[in-house]
């Protein structure tokens, strides 16, 4: 066991996977702040969140030293929730530290912030129309984007994304949009050479991200669309999300392969190698996460994964797990948190103290297996003070 992050972290590794397993524990947050500051210290130069990937460049225009009020880039910068993945407890912290940290550097040593994530709820996603236009007023062009895509609350209605037979994906506006979007995308690479020279990589870059996002939007909400089984067509639409996570990563890497490698902080059924399964008494779903699709994208031995786990928790009312359960032996372990080689974590039960409404997934053996190390949290106010 360690708290030294370097300790499980291999030198050949260029994308760390930090996992939770649930949302709402700030003292996941907390931790994953103080290990990226001792990531930072060892060439680390950036930071993916499970959040919007757009939303989240105002959030890095901040860090960079970019105007703005850290209040506004926490309510303007995060998407799924009141401050993001981690809370404003977290994130606010995490934000201002970076900030401060790429004061005075040079841009190769400064820190970048981002998203991998795409703007959808659990219930909503919205309409790709402003995705595209951006990329649109970039080129320069004056295609009706507005009109092709109709009013926008036809696109993030509940009824939308719930119902096969009420969603965008399978319209005239939808097909229509799909070929813009090409067409915007085919126009922005054959440009490029005239483009960034006349403007700079990173504008190129940022009309590329929002043009990217737009065409996942459409990807997703076809997926919406589709006439089948219930559970094969929410499956589909699990999978579509964490493609686009995947991609995402692979882009966030494609940006940062020359700077230093790049600590990822998600779920950890949007991390873990294993196939992520989402169970209750109403649903199965099984798909592979985005850390999954990107370490097989990967050169080998790329990709480092921490399993979160968690103990007890006064913020997710998670009371102290049976002895016999794989987070009760940890607990023996473990006094307020701490890093454990996943070889070491004996097999155990699987923890079954928790409530749908508490999101908790407990550690399982194929998880287990899979990860290179677990980081689990024995008493979440404990560990939050321990940082």
């Amino acid at each position: 066991m360690t708290q030294d992050i370097h300790h499980v972290v291999p030198g050949s590794c260029e994308l760390l996977g930090l996992g939770e397993p649930t949302h709402g524990e700030p003292a996941f947050a907390l931790v994953r702040n103080h290990l990226f500051a001792r990531l930072a210290e060892k060439g680390f130069r950036s930071i993916a969140l499970e959040t919007d990937r757009v939303a989240a460049l105002a959030v890095d225009d901040y860090v960079q030293g970019g105007a703005g009020t850290l209040e506004s880039v926490l309510n303007e910068g995060f998407s799924h929730g009141v401050g993001g993945l981690g809370g404003p407890e977290g994130n606010g912290p995490l934000v201002a530290w970076m900030r401060e940290y790429n004061a005075g550097r040079p841009p190769e040593e400064r820190l970048a912030f981002h998203g991998f994530d795409i703007s959808t709820e659990m219930m909503s996603a919205p309409s790709p129309r402003t995705y595209l236009e951006f990329a649109r007023d970039y080129l320069g062009l004056d295609t009706d984007i507005a009109g092709a895509a109709g009013a926008d609350e036809r696109w993030s209605r509940v009824e939308a994304v719930m119902d096969p037979e009420e969603s965008m994906g399978a319209t005239a506006e939808a097909a229509r949009l799909r070929v813009i979007a090409d067409d915007l995308l085919t126009t922005l690479h054959a440009r490029a050479p005239e483009l960034i020279p006349a403007t700079s990589r990173a504008a190129w870059q940022r009309a590329r991200t929002h043009l990217t996002a737009g065409i996942g939007l459409l990807r997703y909400h076809e997926r919406c669309a589709e006439r089948i089984d219930p559970q094969a067509r929410y499956t589909r639409m699990l999978v579509t999300r964490d493609v686009l996570m995947a991609d995402n990563l692979a882009d966030i890497r494609a940006v940062e392969a020359g700077r230093g490698p790049t600590l990822v902080f998600a779920h950890n059924t949007h991390l873990q190698r294993n196939a992520s399964r989402w169970r209750t008494e109403e649903v199965d779903f099984t798909w592979f996460s985005a850390g999954a699709v990107a370490e097989r994208l990967a050169e080998e031995g790329r990709y480092t994964f921490i399993a979160g786990s968690l103990g007890r928790s006064a913020a997710k009312g998670l009371k102290e797990p049976a002895a016999d359960t794989y987070e009760g032996g940890l607990q023996t372990r473990v006094a307020a948190w701490d890093l454990v080689p996943a070889d070491t974590v004996r097999p155990a039960r699987t923890r079954t103290d928790h409530t749908p409404e508490q999101g908790y997934f407990p550690l399982e053996q194929p998880t287990v297996d899979a990860a290179d190390a677990v980081l689990h949290i024995a008493d979440g106010t404990a560990a939050a003070e321990a940082v």
